[in-house]
Order: C-alpha cells, then structure tokens, then sequence
C-alpha cells in the first residue's frame, strides 16, 4: 500500500505553458491528504524561490529541497548536507580566475556573481525571476548547500567537477547544472524523511519529468514520469503518465485507486 509520495516540481506539479498548477493536480495533492497518503515535495529548488510559485493553496507534509541537501517540515529540519568548505574554497578562486555566472545556495539566501542572457534564458524557463546579485566570498563564511553555474561548455564542466572533488553534477537545463555533495541527491533526502516518518520505501511512489529525478525513481516503490518528460527519463521510470496538461498526476492516482 502507498503511503507516501513525492513530488517534483518544474514540468511535474507546475505548468512552465501554463504557468499554474492544473486544477486537476490540485484536487489529487487534497484528495490524497484526505485518505491520509502522506505528500512530499522533492526538487531542486530554494525554498524563498517556492514562495515565488503557485504553491499557497497547497499542503504537504514535508519539503526535500536543493536535491535533496535540506529537508524540513513545518516543524523542523529533518536533514541538511552543506558542500565540503574546500570545494566551496575552490569554486570561488576557479571563478575568480575564469568568470562565469554561478549561483551560491545558503540555507535562507541565494544569489549570483552577475547576470547575462544565459541566466536570464534559464530563469525564463521556470518562471522565476534574477537571482539578488552578492558577492560569492559570503562562501568562505556560509555554509553552502547548492552551486548552479551558468553557461559552461563541457570542459567548463569537467574544471568545475575537478575543483570540487567532494562533488557531483546534474544537469536540469543546457544553460545550467546543479552542483551538490556527492553523498547528496533527491534519494538520499528521501532516504531520510522516510526514516523520520518511520515510512517504508515498499510504500512510496514518485512523480518527475528531469534528469534530476532519476536517482528518486530508482528508489521508491512506483516511479512514475511525466509524459512531458525526457525519454532518459521515461526509461528510467516504471510507467509514464500524461502530459502535465493533459491531467498526468490525476490520471495516474487514478489509475492507482489512490484518489
């Protein structure tokens, strides 16, 4: 029996066509809560850029974030994993050598060195707006729990990688990469609010449409893709469902008899 399921957010629970959370969603995510099946948001994203989202009218029990590196409930904090100090240490001085734009992810603040037509083509794409601009340095004195580097060529890639040693990459746009712990990911999240919830991975299923969500779908119990998403993905899942659009969730819950 499910009890629990997560959820990404971009191109899974959120429309970039539409720009909203089909309605048909939105009456899954509160039927679920009815019957007591626990819901987990699971993304990449900041908590302070999900304040920008339409995501008021809804409730889940708990939140895994930045990929997995900071999990928390309205409660507390279940889980954070910030990136080894000397990776952050030499991210800093590779771009203080070889400037490209780059995000730094603290717990409560996220922000970039400086903005071009990369950045902004990328936060097009998920409708959120520039990042603050601030001084990567606040690194040497913050822990950091995500880097997003913009516009790189894949040798850029490989130095970032070399430079962080303690680290692994996920690409979720061609413009952009998420950089995290190399222990870190939307599974090891997972991992851990299943243990607080004292949950089962037997009982959870997932639903993703990005590279970043492969690691998800290759723990829980039903992995399910969104028809949107990439055929990487899709193969990497248990079965796909719709389109985002055309009520993907819905049916599938549906199909469950979860709803």
């Amino acid at each position: 029996m499910i009890k629990a399921i997560f959820f990404d957010i971009d191109g899974t629970l959120l429309s970039h066509r539409t720009r909203t959370i089909p309605q048909s969603t939105q009456i899954a995510l509160k039927r679920l809560r009815e019957r007591g099946i626990y819901t987990f948001i699971a993304t990449g994203r900041h908590i302070s850029e999900m304040k920008d989202l339409p995501l008021d009218n809804l409730e889940f029990d708990g939140y895994i974030t930045l990929n997995g590196q900071y999990c928390y409930n309205k409660n507390e904090v279940i889980y954070d994993l910030p990136i080894d100090q000397q990776d952050i240490h030499n991210i800093i001085q590779l771009i203080e050598n070889d400037s490209f734009p780059c995000i730094f992810v603290e717990k409560e603040l996220m922000y970039i060195n400086y903005h071009n037509q990369a950045v902004q083509i990328v936060q097009d794409a998920i409708s959120t707006p520039l990042p603050d601009i601030n001084d990567l340095k606040r690194g040497y004195d913050n822990p950091i729990y995500q880097v997003i580097p913009y516009d790189i060529t894949q040798d850029d890639e490989a130095k970032i990688l070399e430079a962080m040693p303690h680290c692994k990459k996920t690409r979720w746009h061609d413009l952009a990469i998420d950089v995290i712990p190399s222990q870190g990911g939307k599974q090891n999240g997972i991992l851990k609010v299943l243990d607080y919830y004292n949950i089962s991975i037997d009982e959870t299923m997932a639903f993703g449409d990005g590279h970043n969500d492969i690691d998800m779908f290759e723990l829980v119990k039903i992995a399910v893709a969104m028809g949107n998403a990439s055929q990487e993905v899709k193969d990497a899942a248990d079965e796909i469902t719709n389109d985002i659009d055309d009520d993907g969730i819905y049916h599938c819950l549906k199909k469950h008899h979860l709803i």
